[in-house]
């Protein structure tokens, strides 16, 4: 297990009215926020299949996921120590609150999703079976 704590101001400064880049083939990007309430990125994970995820984040906050492009798999835990799929679909978002982590079904990066969660909080990682 390991914990990592976000703090303000954890996105960086952009220029307002204008296009944000979202980089291809990185795993996550923050794009821009609001300081101390929200942040917003876009998150392209880099596995391919379900065995390729290690680990579950939790933050202490809830975080909310829209597919944006492509095909992403979120992995949420059952708190069990077994998980569940839940493959996501353009346009329907979804807000998590369990451990979870997230593939890309058509290969590494070849998904997108716009996240928006707190400009700051605590997570902590484990194993999918340690979630229990």
């Amino acid at each position: 297990m390991r914990k990592v704590s976000t703090r303000t101001p954890s996105f960086p400064e952009v220029t307002f009215n204008k296009p944000l880049n979202i980089p291809d083939g990185e795993r996550w990007n923050e794009l821009c926020g609001d300081l101390g309430h929200w942040r917003v990125g876009a998150y392209s994970p880099e596995g391919g299949s379900l065995a390729d995820v290690q680990e579950l984040e939790l933050h202490t906050c809830p975080e909310l996921f829209l597919l944006i492009s492509g095909a992403v798999t979120l992995v949420l835990s059952d708190m069990k120590g077994g998980v569940i799929e839940m493959p996501l679909e353009p346009m329907k978002p979804v807000l998590v609150t369990a451990p979870h982590s997230a593939y890309c079904p058509n290969g590494p990066y070849s998904g997108t999703c716009f996240v928006v969660e707190r400009d700051e909080f605590d997570t902590e990682y484990r194993a999918p079976k340690q979630w229990v």
